[in-house]
């Protein structure tokens, strides 16, 4: 038995990046954005909301953020 699987099922719960609502999620499965902590945004977009190319630097200290399956689902309807 491999014992890496049995890890990328453990529950975790955490806060939506975007509603920021406690939600309980597998790691390895829940759709995640990629933040800068020092920004708030992600790596490739500017405080104003335009998109540029992303430093290094921002690449390097940017984190995984989890995104609740109702955001996802009310992301996806936008964009339908």
């Amino acid at each position: 038995m491999n014992a890496g699987k049995g890890e990328d099922q453990i529950t975790t719960i955490g806060k939506c990046y975007a509603c920021k609502r406690t939600f309980a999620y597998i790691p390895a499965k829940v759709m995640t954005i990629t933040i800068d902590p020092e920004t708030g945004v992600p790596p490739d977009m500017t405080v104003l909301g335009g998109q540029r190319e992303p430093s290094p630097e921002a690449l390097a200290r940017s984190v995984k953020e989890p995104i609740c399956p109702a955001c996802v689902e009310r992301a996806r309807r936008f964009t339908t």
